[in-house]
């Protein structure tokens, strides 16, 4: 379950960047261009719901040894990453869906309304959107990040960290 689910939110992470970055190819109050919009928020609070379960799976399954050890440190540092990259995960939805409130604007998931986590308030709106597009452009930094350490542990270190998390029809 939890190969699936992290491949799972790295098609979801690509799409939600893909729809934000798309949507600049058309001028502004088109109707491509909210779509995309549309589409980055939706998919983005899936990621949303889906790190949740993502969580919980983490804390029921077993994961399997890396092998060989790895040293400690390495150990603390891929701990490190994966709370920042769920931390993201967490993160970067909530705060698009308080822009979204913030702005006095509705909060679409596939049909449904999400409802708004605060009053109107178009400073603090604006000011929360910053800090989303500032995490936004980390956030192409700390996920390249983690697939080279993934690359890096397989090709350089010959452990079996990247193996860990291939669905087993492609080992």
């Amino acid at each position: 379950m939890s190969v699936s689910l992290h491949w799972l939110m790295l098609l979801l992470l690509i799409a939600v960047y893909g729809c934000i970055e798309l949507r600049e190819l058309y001028p502004k109050g088109s109707d491509p261009r909210e779509a995309f919009k549309a589409w980055h928020f939706m998919l983005g609070l899936t990621v949303f719901i889906l790190v949740w379960i993502r969580l919980v799976a983490q804390l029921l399954q077993v994961r399997p040894e890396i092998l060989p050890a790895p040293p400690r440190w390495q150990v603390l540092a891929g701990r490190s990453m994966h709370a920042i990259l769920y931390l993201f995960m967490i993160a970067m939805p909530l705060m698009g869906w308080l822009v979204l409130s913030g702005s006095g604007k509705p909060v679409p998931f596939f049909g449904a309304t999400f409802p708004a986590l605060m009053p109107e308030n178009e400073t603090l709106a604006k000011a929360i959107k910053e800090v989303h597009e500032t995490v936004g452009s980390a956030g192409y930094f700390l996920i390249g990040l983690h697939a080279l350490a993934g690359l890096f542990h397989h090709y350089i270190l010959r452990d079996n960290t990247l193996l860990r998390i291939v669905p087993k029809r492609f080992k």
